[in-house]
């Protein structure tokens, strides 16, 4: 019986635990979008997406930037990195459709993808490519990397 009470509690901390680091997670992430981290571009829809580091690639407004994941480097020619973006339960396919969507209207052409539990999206440009790959975690919570990096040289 004591045993009983035990598990019970512990289940009860745990889930505790859990919702509350949700909820300064999606606090966190909600005051770096107010201190002007994305930008969205003129004539485009209302909640059609923002730009974050990179001026070619729309991310959902729905999605929160995880800004202490982020790695970009940047010189006058050239911008690459890593981005990441989380967001609680989120429907996969119209992810992948919004990608598919404005990439292509930024230019960017569909190279290959993977679609299943975690799905990835490869495109290219002249001088660049882009992998975006969608994770759905166990817990609920999908994860979206965004890596983009410049595009090697064919050697004949």
């Amino acid at each position: 019986m004591r045993q009983m009470i035990l598990g019970k509690k512990l289940v009860y901390c745990f889930f505790a635990v859990f919702f509350v680091s949700l909820l300064f997670s999606g606090c966190a992430s909600s005051v770096m979008e107010r201190k002007g981290e994305p930008a969205t571009r003129e004539g485009g829809p209302a909640g059609a997406g923002k730009y974050y580091h990179f001026e070619d690639i729309r991310i959902p407004s729905e999605l929160n930037y995880q800004q202490k994941r982020a790695m970009v480097y940047e010189t006058t020619g050239f911008k690459a990195g890593v981005v990441y973006f989380t967001k609680w339960r989120l429907d996969t396919e119209s992810l992948i459709d919004f990608f598919l969507y404005h990439m292509e209207k930024d230019n960017w052409k569909l190279v290959n993808s993977f679609k299943g539990k975690e799905s990835i999206l490869n495109f290219s440009k002249p001088n660049k490519t882009c992998t975006i790959k969608i994770s759905d975690n166990w817990y609920g919570t999908a994860e979206v990397e965004i890596r983009v990096g410049p595009l090697g040289e064919k050697k004949m």
